[in-house]
């Protein structure tokens, strides 16, 4: 399982790497390995914003659909549309070219609460 340190991560498996007032948001290697091949995602719209832990887009896997939570407010700036022909995407390179969403952090604060690698690493292996 590949972990990356210049990440934040939470318990429900989502990755997030702030640039300035900027999220990119993604699901850890850990995630994807226990969905298996990733079929279809269903992805927010450019302009929506979310509280921290709503859930911001669904994943569907060939073993069951699992929501996915936004690890911190914010409003999407972007999404990977790329995912729309190819989630597979997500299986093959979750933290580079598999990524969900970009977010304008709307509260920075709320980075305190989540995992730092080494938190999250210790996390998932119990």
């Amino acid at each position: 399982m590949e972990i990356k340190n210049d990440l934040l991560y939470t318990e429900e498996h989502e990755w997030i790497k702030i640039d300035g007032a900027t999220g990119t948001v993604g699901i850890t290697d850990y995630a994807q390995s226990e969905l298996g091949d990733i079929v279809f995602i269903e992805l927010p719209e450019k302009g929506q914003a979310f509280a921290k832990g709503d859930k911001f887009a669904v994943i569907e896997s060939v073993k069951a659909a699992s929501d996915i939570y936004l690890p911190i407010s914010g409003e999407i700036t972007e999404v990977n549309s790329l995912l729309e022909d190819a989630p597979e995407t997500i299986n093959n390179s979750p933290f580079t070219d598999g990524w969900i969403v970009k977010i304008k952090i709307s509260d920075m604060s709320e980075t305190d609460n989540l995992l730092s690698p080494a938190d999250y690493e210790k996390f998932t292996s119990n």
